[in-house]
């Protein structure tokens, strides 16, 4: 028997690769809910962002220690009474954080995330993977609102925290006169935290659309300020009328009335956040549709 017959020295073919079956690919998807989270916790702008939000309430606190000035003599205002205790100071938070800095917030973390995939070259490589573009947008929007939602209760808790600390966690005062018992105090501001969370949906809306449409992350979020900015501007002009109510913005302080007057304005509550959800959910669907229909190329 030669070298060549013998069985040992057989060429045997190389095994293939084993192809991944479907069933394994769902139970691992590519995108799944806990890699978009894990992608968006280890952002450097998500990051900055939450520390921010943590840091702002220190800030205000120092601003407040280095005051040494009198009153001011217009009336009694939030700003008034931030330091009669933790909740008055978190809802002096909630107010000067809601009037801008929440809206930069929703635009950067539900409308930057698709165009930063786009801007690293890497949403299209996520495309090809067995995953649809509906499944892709979805994962990425509703960690986005999350995100959102965790920020937004996330400072007035914080601040509550930290201001019961250092001024006592005494009845919350109301600006009109008054004090608003434990109870009702922790029911209204829940509501309170929840309208502005709604409220900001329709800038994380329009930084959802454009965000689809761009590579562009800054575009997104620029966009997304500069309607705010614009609506803001038409709803303080008195000639529009009525047409006012329909912008995004005209109820975004309806919530004050939860916390500043015993007898809240319930009808401007409901309006805002009709509104809002409207103007979101037209967002939201125009974008699912620009998506779909877009030709991914980076």
């Amino acid at each position: 028997m030669t070298d060549h017959d013998h069985p040992t020295q057989q060429t045997r073919p190389a095994p293939q690769p084993q192809r991944p079956t479907p069933g394994r690919a769902r139970h691992t998807p590519p995108l799944s809910y806990r890699a978009e989270w894990a992608r968006q916790l280890t952002r450097r702008r998500t990051q900055w962002i939450f520390a921010t939000l943590l840091a702002l309430p220190l800030i205000f606190m120092g601003a407040f220690a280095l005051d040494r000035g009198p009153r001011s003599s217009g009336g009694v205002r939030f700003v008034d009474l931030a330091t009669s205790g933790g909740p008055n100071f978190a809802v002096f938070t909630l107010l000067v954080s809601g009037e801008f800095l929440l809206y930069v917030v929703a635009a950067l973390l539900v409308g930057d995330p698709v165009p930063a995939e786009a801007s690293w070259s890497s949403l299209r490589y996520l495309l090809t993977a067995p995953v649809r573009r509906a499944r892709l947008l979805t994962s990425k929007l509703l960690v986005g609102l999350s995100a959102l939602a965790i920020a937004t209760l996330l400072l007035p808790t914080w601040a509550l925290l930290i201001g019961g600390f250092a001024y006592g966690m005494e009845p919350f005062t109301i600006p009109a006169g008054g004090e608003l018992d434990n109870g009702l105090f922790w029911a209204r501001m829940g509501l309170a935290i929840g309208y502005v969370f709604i409220a900001t949906l329709p800038v994380a809306g329009i930084a959802f659309l454009v965000g689809v449409r761009t590579d562009t992350p800054l575009a997104a979020v620029g966009a997304a300020v500069m309607v705010f900015i614009i609506t803001g501007i038409l709803d303080s002009i008195d000639a529009i009328g009525d047409w006012r109510k329909a912008l995004p913005t005209h109820y975004m302080r309806a919530w004050l009335d939860l916390l500043g007057t015993t007898d809240p304005d319930w009808a401007s509550l409901r309006h805002g956040v009709l509104w809002s959800l409207l103007w979101f959910a037209v967002f939201v669907v125009l974008g699912y549709r620009v998506f779909r229909r877009k030709d991914i190329l980076s």
